[in-house]
Order: C-alpha cells, then structure tokens, then sequence
C-alpha cells in the first residue's frame, strides 16, 4: 500500500476541521522588519529586502553587530523562474562580512563550545545560494554599518541572464530630514495633483519660469540659487545618489546638534550633519542629501522639493546644491555658526553632473536658464552673506532603472552644456 505524505500545514488545517474549528489557527509571528521590508518584481523573480536597526540585529544575532560596525541585510528571493539564480553579495557591499569572519570577531577567549554555537547560528542566518526554480530563499548579508539610509544593490544571476535590482532604504533608528515632509509618499500618491510633461519644450518652459533662488521662510529675501532639477525616484535616483555616496541628513534635533558641535570641535566627520532651511513652494526642503569629505568642515550639500511637475510620469525635484568649504561665526543662524560656501556654484553643479554619470543610472542631461547670470565681480549674497557667482543655469539631470553607459547618456538640445564657464558682467544667458 502507497504511503501518502501530507504537509506539516495540511495535517494542522484537518485537525482543526475534524476538531469543529473550535481551536484558532496558529499565529505566526513576523519579524518587524519583514513588515517593513520593500518588495520589487522583474520577470518571474521577486525580491524583498530590509536592514536591520542595531537593536534588530542585536535581538536576531544575539551579540551587538553595530558595535563593531557590521549591518545586517535582510533578503528574500522567490524564483518563479526556470533557472537557478545565485545571489552576488559583493553586490550589496564590495567589503561584506562572510558570517565565519563576524562570529569571529565576537568570540573572543570564550570556550570552543560558545565559538562552535556562534560560527553555527551565524552561518544558518546567511543568505544561501543557489534560489532554485520554485523556491524562496531568505536570509541576511553582513555588511558594513550606514545610518540614515542604504543602497541595497541585489544582483542576481542564471545561466544566460541577470536581474538586477537597486533599491533605497530606510534604516530605523534615525530621524532622517526627509520623514518630517513624509515626501516619498506623496511622491508616490496617485491623487497628488500634478502636471505631467511630455514635450520636452513645454517641460524646458515651466523649469524656466521656476524661481531664481530658495527664500528665507517668509520669502522676503533671496537666498541660494535653485541650480538643481532631478528626475527621478526611489528606483532610480536616489539609489544613484547614495551608490555614488550621498547621505540623507539627521533632523535638527538636540543629540544631532551637539553632535554637530563635538564634530566641527574635534574635526571629525559627521556624514549626516543636519542643514539649515531654505524655502520653496512655500515651506523648508523636503530632503536635503550630502557628500561629506574629510571632515565637517567639508562637503557637498543639496537641497531638494518635490514638484507638482512629473516627467513622463517621473517626479520632478527642484533643488540646490553647492559645496561647503569650511565654518564661520554669524549673527545669521540660531546656531551663531554656519557653513561657508564655495562662491562658484557654478563648480559644485558640474561635480555633482560628473559624479552622476558614473552612477550607471543617468540617461539625460540639460541646462536651461532660471538663476540668472551673476558675474564674479558682483557677486550675490545667500541668506549667510556668503558671495556666490555663477553663469545663471540650473542642471536638468533625468534617471533611469536601467542601466546607461557614459557613451549613451543624451543630451537636452536647450544649452550646450558647459559651453559657457563664466559669463561677462552686462552679458546675458
């Protein structure tokens, strides 16, 4: 007589319905951050990913990973393809942690036994490969510790084909600017009212006719130029800026202020250093992303809106950026300290364009006018008092999901770009 297997689940589900359904199905408990975790298709392959806050990893590791600056990835792979796929964890961070290396480093002189349970649970927590057909892997990579935000880069590969997936996400634990304005949401809000260009005139026009500069917050004064348009979201651009290591930066809270003070102090670095308000569209920036150098003291600095404009169906964000050189008293901030801006903002424009083209994700570029030409030798004041010149264009830089080479990369046919380096005083744009 044949021998018939029932799965674990159907012997649970026809116990309760010979028992009369008197007993509640069991509840099985999910991970607080597989709730949170953010789930992407492409062809038959889903994937889901998540990372861990340290006290998350405290509590699934049992040692304290952030202590030693190690960040637990969560990943999960459903295959409903016909090939088997391998997960590529360089993808993820070039310097991961193999799960022997990290259960090391927390074994210290303990006896083998503790060592041989460590090296065990750490290595059962590893994502393992290969993802056959049908099936759905999950587990962790280890790699090292970002606050604020993550590029989960997650590349997958088979037998003739790859799919690729290159997703932004949030960590816990860290009062990110962006949350107070929760402007992904509305970026990805249906019913936010917008205006969607698909004629690339039309589009030039209304980028034109923006404002010249952010405000302070009643919008009497003039601050720093609006040299900044990105096209572009969660899928595509911001997880170019951060591949290209651009930070989201901490709220202006009592512990990020003190923080900022010890750093400016002590000249440490300080990679999510909080930023000043500027306005537009009548309230402060929706996030604001910068790319710390050496220490504080030192960086390039965005500032971004979420517009009613999309194009071809993309958000569009206006913003600001310019490169920080050092920091000064001023009566000007409630801090009695700000940072001092490179006059040429013209120059952390064109960095912030270079920079983008190795991002992998850029697949047009343009210049229109809207700032207006500011000659060297009259210079403008921001907010701060700071001078700043510049020859009056603001950069249009448009992502994709897709992956661009350098050689094809288009162009806007509206300004050449960077034909102009410095306009004469009495000239126009």
């Amino acid at each position: 007589m044949k021998r018939i297997v029932m799965p674990v689940q159907a012997v649970i589900f026809v116990g309760y319905v010979l028992a009369g359904c008197t007993a509640p199905l069991p509840v099985v408990s999910v991970p607080p951050y597989q709730n949170r975790a953010v789930t992407r298709v492409e062809g038959g392959v889903e994937v889901s990913t998540a990372v861990l806050s340290p006290a998350e990893s405290t509590a699934v590791y049992g040692v304290p990973l952030a202590e030693r600056r190690i960040q637990p990835v969560w990943i999960e792979v459903r295959n409903r393809e016909d090939g088997n796929y391998f997960l590529l964890s360089p993808g993820l961070d070039p310097s991961f942690f193999p799960a022997s290396e990290a259960a090391e480093a927390f074994a210290g002189n303990t006896s083998r036994e503790h060592q041989a349970e460590l090296d065990s649970r750490f290595r059962a927590l590893a994502f393992h490969n290969p993802v056959r057909p049908g099936e759905t892997v999950s587990g962790f990579v280890l790699t090292n510790l970002n606050e604020g935000a993550k590029l989960v880069q997650i590349d997958l590969v088979a037998r003739g084909r790859a799919r690729t997936f290159s997703i932004f996400a949030a960590v816990p634990g860290f009062e990110a600017d962006y949350k107070r304005s929760q402007v992904f949401q509305r970026a990805a809000d249906p019913d936010e009212p917008t205006v969607n260009f698909t004629d690339d005139g039309s589009f030039r026009a209304a980028l034109m006719a923006l404002p010249c500069c952010a405000t302070n917050e009643d919008g009497s004064k003039n601050g720093d130029p609006l040299n900044l348009v990105i096209v572009g979201g969660l899928d595509d651009a911001f997880p170019s800026l951060v591949r290209r290591g651009w930070r989201v930066t901490e709220q202006k809270w009592s512990g990020a202020i003190r923080r900022m003070i010890s750093a400016a102090l002590s000249g440490e670095p300080y990679v999510n250093a909080p930023v000043s308000d500027l306005y537009l569209f009548g309230h402060a920036q929706d996030l604001a992303l910068q790319k710390a150098r050496g220490d504080i003291h030192q960086r390039n600095h965005m500032r971004l809106w979420l517009s009613n404009m999309r194009y071809h169906g993309k958000p569009v964000w206006v913003g600001q950026v310019s490169r920080d050189i050092g920091i000064r008293l001023t009566w000007h901030s409630s801090t009695f300290t700000t940072h001092k801006i490179d006059p040429d903002v013209d120059e952390a424009r064109t960095a912030l364009t270079e920079d983008m083209t190795y991002s992998q994700n850029l697949s047009k570029i343009g210049l229109v006018n809207g700032v207006g030409a500011v000659p060297e030798s009259t210079p403008r004041e921001n907010l701060t008092t700071d001078p700043y010149f510049t020859d009056g264009y603001r950069v249009v830089l448009v992502f994709d999901r897709t992956p661009t080479s350098l050689a094809d990369i288009e162009v806007f046919p509206w300004v050449t770009p960077y034909k102009v380096v410095r306009v004469a005083p009495g000239a126009r744009p």
